[in-house]
């Protein structure tokens, strides 16, 4: 990712909903070295930050919705979320909760795309968001996975103002040109029970090892460490408790 701190547009932040904190933070900090501390706030409902040193990096909470799956969850920053909700229900996607206000912390919203993509909005206050970003142990790259390229290209750009690098086989999204993500148009590759999904990818020093350490860990290889066109290296995960996630080699973004 081209972009070293939270900007408006950008992804600021990465949540793993999850069946299991305990487990769930013991597996993270295997893999990336995270140190995890759960807010002891009653009202905070177990919400858990994982740092790298003294940086957020990440966040782990229960699963709140009854039958819902563990999975990550991407925020994109944006200086006004009512006003960006606002935007994303005239574009054709769907408000899924708030917007609502976290303590002092900042404003947020979960929301979906047209094809049901779930992504969150964070305005933030006291905490603008990541406080690391491409380094080895945090997030360095997002990829919407969807059936539905066309209206995601329109959709997100309408939102977020984004930039698109243009490509048929891998289009990728900016903010003013610098590209942080990506569009994988899956028909053949993502399940029919799999939703379409904004996948993180967290950056590593090794892939081979660390893709080593989590099937170690207890994690599942959905994609065996790969080498694509131009020499990038990615893998990608399912940990033990059900979230998939990639990891790409460090410096290898965009």
């Amino acid at each position: 990712m081209k972009l070293s701190e939270p900007v408006p547009g950008g992804p600021c932040w990465i949540e793993l909903s999850t069946s299991d904190v305990p487990a769930a933070t013991s597996f993270y900090a295997a893999l990336f070295g995270w140190r995890s501390e759960t807010d002891p706030r009653e009202e905070a409902g177990g919400y858990t930050m994982a740092h790298l040193g003294a940086a957020r990096v990440a966040a782990l909470s229960p699963v709140y919705q009854p039958g819902r799956p563990p999975a990550w969850t991407v925020s994109f920053a944006t200086e006004d979320v009512d006003a960006t909700v606002e935007k994303v229900t005239s574009a054709g996607g769907s408000l899924l909760v708030g917007p609502m206000d976290v303590f002092d912390q900042g404003r947020f919203a979960v929301a979906a795309d047209p094809s049901g993509a779930v992504f969150s909005l964070w305005q933030g206050r006291a905490f603008a968001g990541a406080e690391l970003l491409n380094a080895p142990g945090s997030l360095g790259w997002v990829e919407l996975v969807t059936r539905e390229a066309d209206p995601a290209l329109a959709f997100y750009p309408a939102v977020f103002g984004w930039t698109v690098t243009a490509s048929k086989t891998y289009p990728q999204w900016g903010v003013d040109g610098a590209d942080f993500g990506g569009l994988l148009a899956s028909d053949d590759t993502l399940p029919p029970e799999a939703p379409p999904n904004w996948l993180p990818y967290f950056a590593v020093a090794d892939v081979d090892a660390t893709a080593a350490t989590a099937q170690g860990a207890g994690g599942e290889l959905m994609m065996p460490p790969t080498t694509l066109p131009g020499g990038r290296q990615i893998a990608v995960v399912r940990d033990p408790q059900g979230a998939v996630f990639g990891i790409h080699q460090a410096g290898d973004e965009g």
